[in-house]
């Protein structure tokens, strides 16, 4: 290994022990009135034929985020031009020395919220992908995961619960035009939690910039056929007042 040019006089990168950078990612959805989050089925030892979260490792000469990106429609299958059009969130960076049994592995962790997506397929090293249902306390229904994934996966769960407090991220679950009643699903499927529906609405509506109608047609028939209001995302970022959870629940 040669210091790079214009590198201090006499400095010497073999003087520290290399390491890898890789990228996880913990992209979640709602499916069916339930959380879900998507996992690839490793293809390659270690941990041949167990679910992890989609990720790999960072190219000498690319970005955390763009790696995030493109091992995102690598894993899934998913095409390049919707991988580039989800918002993915940096989470935390993930360094325990031995949580890769290869070598010294950095992980810079990626959170996203997505509307339902078509269904993915394995690419790269993955030899399967899939939507995977998330049980109570945001555990996958499949059991153990890869690496330390399900520390990743845990941590990613509990910054969607908290952000939908403050920010306006639960219209990334909805489609560009929604009812309130699907925004309502968003948060109560990830809180865990039944929520009145007039005070939702009202507090939804007393915020500003958080959703704008849509005017005219089209118009979504509702429940017991009563017609409902469709709405999008509006250009509030942060929500002022917070849409706070009940008391004592936690996602």
């Amino acid at each position: 290994m040669t210091a790079r040019p214009g590198a201090p006089e006499g400095y010497d990168p073999a003087a520290f022990e290399p390491f890898a950078v890789t990228v996880d990612l913990a992209v979640f959805t709602v499916r069916e009135s339930r959380l879900h989050v998507l996992l690839v089925e490793r293809g390659q030892e270690p941990y041949r034929g167990a679910w992890a979260l989609p990720g790999g490792f960072v190219l000498p000469r690319e970005s955390a985020g763009d790696a995030a990106l493109r091992e995102l429609a690598e894993e899934t299958g998913l095409s390049e031009e919707t991988a580039t059009a989800l918002h993915l969130e940096q989470l935390a960076t993930y360094s325990d020395p031995d949580r890769d049994p290869r070598m010294r592995v950095v992980s810079v962790a990626y959170a996203a919220l997505v509307p339902d997506l078509p269904e993915p397929r394995g690419g790269g090293d993955a030899a399967s992908a899939d939507w995977t249902a998330l049980a109570a306390g945001g555990t996958p229904v499949v059991g153990p995961l890869a690496f330390d994934h399900e520390r990743i996966l845990a941590d990613a769960y509990e910054r969607v619960g908290a952000k939908l407090e403050y920010s306006c991220l639960a219209t990334s679950f909805c489609p560009p035009e929604f009812t309130l009643g699907e925004l309502q699903q968003v948060y109560e499927t990830v809180w865990g939690v039944p929520l009145d529906r007039p005070n939702f609405r009202r507090k939804v509506l007393a915020t500003p910039g958080f959703v704008q109608p849509v005017e005219g047609p089209p118009r979504r028939t509702g429940g017991r056929g009563k017609p409902a209001a469709l709405y999008r995302q509006g250009p509030a970022t942060t929500l002022h007042p917070p849409l706070l959870r009940p008391e004592g629940r936690t996602p």
